[in-house]
């Protein structure tokens, strides 16, 4: 069942997200194993959860009891660069499969059919008033943007995934710092996070909370990592 906004972000505040997501090309991609992957997550004390398409939300949902943060990745031919939620199609989608949490590339480049953020998003609250929303930004000024577009919560998650942020520091603590600061609404520390230390440190800039995926559920990046040390 679907959780309340403020029960939602009163579940989350504080505490870890873990994303449980595997693309096609990679070992893991099963709705039946990211459903166990969340439900190890939970049991580890994991106080939500971010997932990729219907299917393995729902099999989230049947295993888990916990906020999910809900994508759906898909690449349009005339935007392939802006994959995360690109249109309205997909939120319908998130939507009706009953996700506290909508998450969607709000970077500047433009998404399918030449559609800026601002036009999409406008769209999508007005149809959906009632559903939290996150932008996934690369930088400080798609951040604040996003906040006053009427985002929810701002995610730090595209960053150095986008030309201009290329070969930026990592994590972005800076990025994070500015705009709990400054933007006025929740932000969510995401992207490259992948130490005990990183998470901490977010979290004492004041974030609401932060993501980690690549470093607890991606078996095969984490042993590339491991293997490149012996090289």
């Amino acid at each position: 069942m679907k959780l309340g906004n403020e029960e939602t972000l009163q579940r989350i505040k504080g505490g870890l997200i873990v994303s449980c997501q595997a693309l096609p090309e990679e070992p893991l991609h099963s709705s039946f194993i990211m459903g166990r992957m969340a439900l190890a997550a939970s049991q580890a004390g994991a106080v939500g959860i971010r997932a990729n398409t219907v299917a393995d939300i729902k099999e989230i949902r049947n295993m888990v009891d916990l906020p999910i943060i809900g994508i759906i990745k898909k690449v349009y031919d005339d935007c392939p660069d802006v994959y995360i939620t690109p249109t309205i199609a997909e939120v319908d989608a998130l939507t009706a499969c009953g996700v506290e949490i909508i998450a969607t590339d709000a970077t500047r480049r433009d998404r399918p059919g030449g559609e800026t953020i601002e036009t999409f998003f406008s769209k999508v609250r007005a149809k959906f008033p009632d559903q939290l929303f996150m932008a996934d930004c690369s930088n400080v000024e798609e951040g604040m943007e996003a906040a006053a577009l009427g985002f929810d919560l701002i995610g730090t998650t595209m960053a150095s995934y986008t030309p201009y942020t290329r070969g930026c520091p990592l994590p972005p603590f800076d990025m994070i710092e500015y705009l709990v600061k400054n933007c006025g609404k929740p932000v969510v520390a995401e992207g490259n996070i992948i130490t005990p230390e990183h998470l901490r440190h977010a979290m004492d800039l004041g974030v609401l909370t932060a993501v980690v995926g690549s470093a607890i559920t991606r078996p095969l990046e984490i042993t590339k990592r491991f293997v490149a040390v012996l090289k």
